[in-house]
């Protein structure tokens, strides 16, 4: 049976607060972020620079919670810098039925990189 790749979740317009090229390489997110969203500390994310057009895929480590932390590290730095506008998707495979329900996590954030909003966007 063949698969389809579906966004899972995205972490909406985050900022960045900083770019650390001396780190091994991936993008630091709050950790309380990463469990709205339902991605996984090492899962593999796709960081779209809104402010810049830059687009990379890296992993996900975990910020301390409530810190509002959102860092590019290692090569990826070179992609942006603190105050960029980010956002941070995952994919996953699924069936055809399985796509059909399927109901991507959506979190929105304010300037600080606070949550203010889930949604479950269903499909159209």
């Amino acid at each position: 049976m063949a698969s389809r790749t579906m966004l899972r979740a995205k972490l909406h317009r985050l900022r960045l607060t900083g770019a650390n090229p001396d780190y091994e390489g991936s993008v630091a997110i709050d950790s309380t972020l990463l469990e709205l969203a339902g991605i996984f500390e090492f899962e593999q994310v796709h960081v779209w620079n809104v402010s810049n057009g830059e687009r990379l895929v890296t992993y996900a480590i975990a910020a301390p919670a409530g810190s509002g932390e959102v860092c590019l590290n290692g090569a990826a730095a070179l992609k942006g810098a603190a105050g960029d506008v980010v956002i941070v998707a995952a994919f996953g495979a699924m069936t055809d039925d399985e796509a059909r329900g399927h109901v991507p996590r959506v979190v929105h954030v304010d300037r600080n990189n606070r949550p203010r909003e889930l949604e479950l966007r269903a499909s159209t």
